[in-house]
């Protein structure tokens, strides 16, 4: 009978920590190529001076329906801006990963609007990330949901 509980409590011992590990996202789950939620972009994740960036890498309508040339940041507020291309416009800046689940200390910028918000990231399931943009407090915000692509 002894043998058989230590045998259960050295399993549990390995176990555990196991699926614990696996369990908790790494600070490079987050690099790769993700598509958004209206499936209009795509914003390639990466790392620069030890923070997490996102550039707009993909659109699926890339150019402007009037002049047939590049979309340009037409709704930022800086006029200067307004004449940037969308393609490789960084529109995530700033995360650091919080060693847990989240990357957080960041903005997002809202090409649609012109707006820049707080924001943070955390997996929702694996390959879907949950963005959540905020003023002030992020109990005011909107949240979305972006996937991975393979």
């Amino acid at each position: 009978m002894n043998v058989i509980r230590k045998s259960i409590l050295v399993s549990l011992l390995l176990i555990i920590p196991f699926s614990l590990l696996f369990s908790q996202n790494k600070k490079s789950d987050i690099f790769g190529i993700w598509l958004n939620q209206d499936e209009d972009a795509q914003v390639e994740m990466f790392e620069r001076s030890g923070k997490i960036y996102g550039k707009l890498v993909w659109l699926k309508n890339p150019t402007d329906d009037d002049t047939g040339k590049a979309k340009l940041d037409k709704n930022n507020p800086d006029d200067e801006l307004k004449k940037k291309p969308l393609m490789g416009l960084e529109i995530l800046k700033g995360f650091t990963f919080d060693g847990d689940d989240e990357w957080e200390g960041g903005e997002i910028y809202d090409p649609k609007n012109g707006k820049t918000y707080s924001c943070y990231m955390t997996f929702d399931e694996k390959d879907k990330l949950k963005i959540r943009g905020y003023i002030g407090v992020s109990l005011l915000g909107r949240t979305t949901y972006w996937t991975k692509v393979k």
